[in-house]
């Protein structure tokens, strides 16, 4: 059995801090939402979690939210299930995760992001496309550095 390091070498290149902005955007490209963001991933040692994420949101309002994603790794895929999401993630390539979530309090609600990092590890761009009853609605545009 590998480890989530071996397993997926894409995604623990994203080890580290990110900052970055998240706009919210309809099918007409409208803004709907913006705000910035501070995301750090962690590949712990001795956890449960092999993997662990925590986001934090700051809007220009005031407004914070911090959110918590420990992750379990199997057969090439992180799993997240948390009392607020499910979902699972993937790697496409030598440079994209997919990841694939819903919100476990809306059921006919799902997204798909594509997270895709730089040669040099230094930037991110992720893409969310939100779907409720299989249609696209929203999306998500992301841009991110490594924090140093």
């Amino acid at each position: 059995m590998s480890t989530i390091r071996e397993g997926m070498p894409v995604l623990a290149r994203h080890e580290g801090e990110w900052v970055g902005t998240y706009t919210l955007i309809d099918t007409a490209g409208k803004i709907l939402d913006a705000h910035e963001s501070h995301l750090s991933c962690q590949f712990p040692e001795n956890s449960p979690y092999p993997y662990y994420q925590i986001n934090r949101y700051k809007w220009s309002n005031g407004k914070q939210e911090e959110h918590q994603f420990p992750g379990t790794y199997r057969d090439k895929t992180l799993f997240f299930d948390t009392e607020r999401i499910q979902g699972k993630a993937w790697e496409v390539d030598d440079s994209t995760v997919i990841l694939w979530f819903s919100y476990k309090e809306v059921p006919a609600m799902y997204l798909y992001e594509m997270i895709q990092i730089s040669p040099d590890n230094n930037y991110r761009a992720r893409t969310w496309q939100w779907f409720k009853n299989h249609q696209v609605y929203q999306r998500t545009l992301i841009q991110e550095e490594r924090l140093r």
